[in-house]
């Protein structure tokens, strides 16, 4: 195994729910992306009383991964445009 790359056990609460992370990632990263998670499903709750846990879990899923190509579309655009 690479140094660097051992798994390590992270403990996080998102949403009232506790969880174990394995990765190899740093715990405090994990627990960044945990923050971002439950932040973002008591969000869309708030403006969604009604859902169950599956929906806000999707939902939640669908704004994050929103978030994600937008960013990394608006990364490109601004290489694009660096490049020019």
């Amino acid at each position: 195994m690479e140094q660097g790359h051992e798994k390590r056990r992270t403990n996080v609460s998102i949403y009232g729910q506790q969880y174990k992370i394995v990765g190899s990632e740093n715990p405090d990263h994990i627990r960044q992306v945990a923050s971002l998670v439950d932040k973002k499903m008591r969000e869309i709750k708030g403006k969604n009383p009604y859902l169950d846990s599956s929906q806000l879990a999707v939902l939640t899923a669908v704004n994050i991964g929103n978030d994600y190509l937008s960013l990394i579309k608006k990364l490109d655009n601004d290489q694009k445009d660096g490049d020019s």
